[in-house]
């Protein structure tokens, strides 16, 4: 089979652009070939002359890749692995697997920014917060962070911003808390100055210093508590309390706000979304209205639009970072909206009562379990638990050896330790346990010890119970969304209604800067599902998960190579971690020298946005460097602060090309300025889709980065997350990147943690395992050469109209390119913000709006899009170029004018009476080329103050019913 490009290699099918499509544009541009224009953008001091490697495949068709990672993937061992510590095996109903998690558009979507075009994913969102609402109890969620042990993180380090007493140092840490949950604690204390302590419910230490404290419910052990009296004593002391909360137990149990706690987190990997081998899987993030304006992440809230309609949006403080810098509270600028969505449909789809059934039958079953376990002579301490049971024998290590060889992997106790040294085992139930799973342990343990004739006399006792902990008593989860949906046929149907209120890559080009919206294949992403890829458990034995490491050890040799630095770690789930890793492995170098003077970080204000936050977290001090007239950083500014700080600089981070979209000239130079006192260069690789294949950051000086996986190799953006930001480093710095640990750091210990798993959002690596295997170093490098042809291209077409604010050599720019509108406002009244809107009327998603720099917009096409979509979008630029015109000659009104008014909606279009001073075919069919593409928006331009001042971020029963049905947001 060929395709109309002449082979069945899969980058012809990625790439949107065919032969004569490259020859058209390169002929418009006064190019012959395309290495000839290559070589006109990129600095020569930087390309990659080799264009051969032995490392990198050579490209294939999706057959054989997919064939090549079928076989990889039979070298994991799929067992039924009941370790528990915060990864359970449960079932993602296949309504939700097959129109969700395998719909693009859903996975291809972008974090909803343009709000009046997201209105289903934000409204999935939304569920998903008011389910966080009503199992926590709180006023406020969020709509979702990274993964748990982050979450745990992020609560810290709020709690510390927002402490009364600013000398309270101390963060105290339940002796029950997940040890992986610990050491991503102490990872982000450490530069903080924050000091963890561990302790016992029943002995809480010395209050002074402390400002938080961290219960987790239930703990590694499986126990519950009544944690009120303990939150009563933090209570007096202004200490705030933090709990991560299994949400299949608060299904039981009664709304943890209701014990005194302040803010609550935890992981909803049990509602629907596969194990993984570690992630992604969404946490929640609940607190108190007084910290509603700490609350890291995005918070999606209820607004109204302009006609009236009630409308979600991204509310508070999403994205402040970008604006706040250096001073931002978190640098997460993402979530991980995909899995949060599906989590929320799980909810959804089994409402309170199937909810409220699973969580029962793993407490009977437990109860069983241990039961038997006494029949048996084993020993079962006391105490309240959910789903888990520790158990302390002699014949631990027979029992472990024998579970493995029926199937299932326990927990090895103590944590940390081999079959060979364990003297205990833990078993942790979940969704997919039953009678005959129980049945089946308990046999294989009797036979072991000789007691198989006790079984004979086991009953199952459906008695269900939590001792003396208080339970839920009121109702919960009322509000119709939750009980319309249980049938599949109504599930299906809600889930396409909110999927069609989006605009996606199914819908056309998404030309956002940065975020490098390129295709997602299918192929790529068919692996996702397999049960040896998904049903991993982070902590299997390593004999068991040989295929992960094949998979894990390819990426990191092919990546490598790459960017040419040495070694790769996958632990950084989002390209905000990996900026933090990749600063703590330059903080930990100097710190094991000894050079604790080397707290300085130079920025350019063309960097990255979370850039200056991620530095802070990291221990550094931020030092803003200038730009000059042409987007470049200015090399005399950077000189004169080296010369001035000298020894105390330990590392310059960059973005390159810059965030002004440009290739800079003296990158070596800049880098060997900072290698010349000692420092190093970190390396943001957010636009690494410029660079892959043409240069590596490694040979012109990069010490250390991160990729964006979800954007330069293809990992979906899924709604605003997954994301996976792994942190490449040299030699030097390699020691110092992200380990792992299932027992306790110390705090002298120069390890970094970055989150829960080993390998982060492992499951997800197979999508880039696939692109790279597929496109080999030919194909990257046409993918690449493509991007950058297609952002020249939209330039040179739009350049009569619109300026372009940076060049580059020869008048070039890199993968992206700015149009400078900072003299609208002056002439028309309208802001960027108004052609954004516009362009929804003309069936696209707009570029990046206002950033890097103010009254702009940043447009990347990728290499994914066709010539005839590049061409749409530039009439459309065009098109809305004319539109401008006409308000700044007066022949449009300024303050009433097809851009001002936009969105304009079908609502609109079918009315009796139509109020604008132009046509109805003008606003919503503004293309003079016949086309019959046609995206509406479901709502008229929305208004974020009203939003901000009247936050809503769950819905009450109280308030309505659904937002479906226009009662309720």
């Amino acid at each position: 089979m060929t395709s109309k490009f002449g082979s069945d290699l899969f980058i012809d099918r990625h790439l949107g652009l065919g032969d004569n499509d490259e020859r058209i544009m390169l002929n418009k541009l006064g190019f012959n070939n395309i290495d000839q224009f290559i070589n006109q953008v990129i600095p020569e001091d930087i390309r990659f002359k080799d264009k051969s490697s032995e490392i990198l495949p050579q490209g294939c068709s999706e057959i054989e890749a997919l064939n090549e990672l079928e076989e990889i993937a039979k070298k994991n061992t799929k067992m039924r692995s009941l370790i528990g510590l915060g990864y359970y095996g449960n079932h993602m109903p296949k309504v939700i697997q097959r129109h969700v998690l395998e719909n693009p558009r859903w996975y291809t979507s972008y974090t909803p920014y343009q709000a009046e075009i997201a209105q289903g994913r934000l409204e999935a969102l939304f569920n998903f917060q008011t389910i966080v609402c009503e199992l926590t109890g709180f006023p406020v969620a969020n709509a979702s962070l990274l993964d748990e042990g982050t979450a745990a993180a992020e609560a810290m380090a709020m709690s510390f911003a927002a402490r009364k007493n600013k000398s309270s140092k101390v963060y105290l840490v339940e002796s029950n808390v997940f040890d992986h949950t610990f050491n991503v604690l102490q990872t982000r204390a450490k530069p903080l100055g924050i000091f963890l302590k561990r302790f016992t419910q029943s002995n809480l230490p010395n209050h002074d210093d402390v400002f938080g404290i961290l219960l987790q419910l239930p703990g590694k052990n499986g126990e519950l508590f009544d944690p009120t009296f303990l939150i009563s004593q933090a209570h007096r002391s202004e200490i705030i309390v933090s709990a991560c909360i299994d949400p299949l137990a608060q299904v039981l149990i009664k709304p943890i706000s209701e014990f005194g706690v302040d803010v609550a987190v935890g992981s909803m990997q049990r509602f629907g979304v596969p194990m993984g081998f570690g992630g992604p899987h969404a946490a929640y993030f609940a607190c108190s209205e007084k910290y509603k304006r700490l609350i890291p992440g995005r918070i999606v809230g209820q607004t109204l639009s302009k006609n009236g309609e009630k409308s979600l949006r991204l509310a508070l403080q999403t994205r402040e970072q970008h604006i706040r810098r250096e001073k931002a509270t978190s640098n997460i600028c993402t979530a991980q909206s995909l899995l949060a969505i599906i989590s929320s449909f799980y909810a959804i789809y089994h409402g309170p009562s199937g909810l409220t059934q699973i969580a029962k039958r793993l407490v009977e079953l437990r109860i069983n379990l241990e039961s038997c376990l006494v029949d048996l002579g084993f020993d079962i301490p006391d105490g309240i638990r959910f789903d888990s049971v520790d158990v302390y024998s002699e014949h631990s290590q027979k029992i472990h050896n024998e579970a493995l060889k029926n199937g299932f992997n326990f927990r090895i106790l103590p944590l940390g330790s081999t079959i060979e040294d364990s003297t205990g085992f833990g078993i942790s139930l979940d969704e997919l346990s039953n009678e005959k799973e129980i049945k089946d342990i308990l046999t294989f343990i009797a036979n072991l010890i000789e007691k198989k004739e006790d079984l004979e006399h086991i009953k199952f006792d459906k008695g269900f119970h939590l001792e003396s902990l208080a339970l839920r008593s009121t109702e919960w989860m009322q509000q119709d969304i939750f009980t319309n949906y249980q049938s599949e046929t109504e599930l299906m149907r809600y889930i396409y209604r909110l999927a069609e209120k989006d605009f996606s890559l199914v819908d056309g080009m998404m030309p956002l800067g940065s975020c490098t919206m390129k295709l997602n294949s299918a192929a790529e992403l068919n692996p996702v599902s397999w049960a040896n890829l998904s049903s991993i458990h982070p902590f299997s034995p390593s004999d068991q998960t040989k295929g992960y490491s094949k998979i894990i050890s390819d990426l990191e040799k092919w990546i490598s190579d790459i960017v040419g630095l040495k070694s790769v770690s996958f632990q950084p789930n989002a390209g905000s971690q990996g900026e933090f890793a990749g600063l703590l492995a330059i903080n930990s170098y100097f710190e094991s020298k000894g050079e604790l003077l080397r707290k300085k970080c130079l920025i350019p204000k063309s960097a990255h946005g979370t850039n200056p936050a991620s530095a802070v977290m990291a221990g550094f001090d931020v030092l803003t460097v200038e730009c000059d007239d042409e987007g470049n950083i200015d090399f005399q500014d950077l000189s004169t602060k080296v010369k001035k700080f000298d020894n105390q600089i330990g590392a310059l981070m960059l973005t390159y090309p810059s965030t002004h979209g440009v290739f800079e000239l003296q990158i070596r130079k800049i880098c060997e300025l900072i290698h010349s006192v000692g420092g190093f260069v970190y390396l943001d690789g957010a636009n690494l889709n410029a660079q892959v294949g043409l240069c590596k950051p490694g040979d012109y000086g990069v010490d250390v980065c991160h990729l964006n996986l979800h954007k330069t190799f293809c990992i979906p953006h899924g709604g605003g997350g997954p994301g996976v930001g792994p942190v490449a480093a040299s030699e030097t710095l390699s020691p110092f990147l992200p380990t792992h640990s299932l027992i306790d750091n110390n705090f002298f210990n120069s390890s970094n943690f970055v989150s829960s798993a080993k390998n982060g959002s492992a499951s997800i690596l197979p999508i880039s395992w696939m692109y790279i295997k597929m496109a080999g170093l030919s194909g990257l490098r046409k993918a690449t050469s493509h991007a950058i042809l297609s952002a020249n291209y939209i330039a040179h077409s739009l350049k009569h109209k619109f300026k372009i604010l940076y060049k580059g050599k020869n008048n070039f720019v890199a993968h992206e390119c700015i149009l400078d509108f900072r003299d609208l406002k002056s002439k028309t009244g309208l802001s960027v913000n108004d052609l954004a809107k516009r362009l929804i009327d003309y069936s696209f998603h707009a570029p990046t709006i206002s950033w890097p720099v103010p009254e702009t917009i940043m447009i990347e096409p990728t290499e994914s899009e066709g010539l005839a979509e590049l061409d749409r979008f530039c009439e459309a630029m065009l098109l809305i170029g004319e539109e401008i015109s006409e308000i700044e000659n007066n022949i449009e009104l300024k303050n009433n004018n097809v851009i001002s008014n936009a969105p304009h909606t079908l609502k609109e279009l079918i009315a009796d009476n139509w109020h604008y001073p132009y046509s109805k075919e003008k606003a919503s069919f503004p293309y003079k080329t016949p086309t019959t593409i046609k995206f509406w928006s479901t709502v008229s331009r929305i208004n974020n103050a009203y939003g901000d001042r009247n936050l809503i971020c769950s819905c009450n029963v109280n308030q309505g019913e659904t937002l479906e049905e226009k009662k309720c947001a």
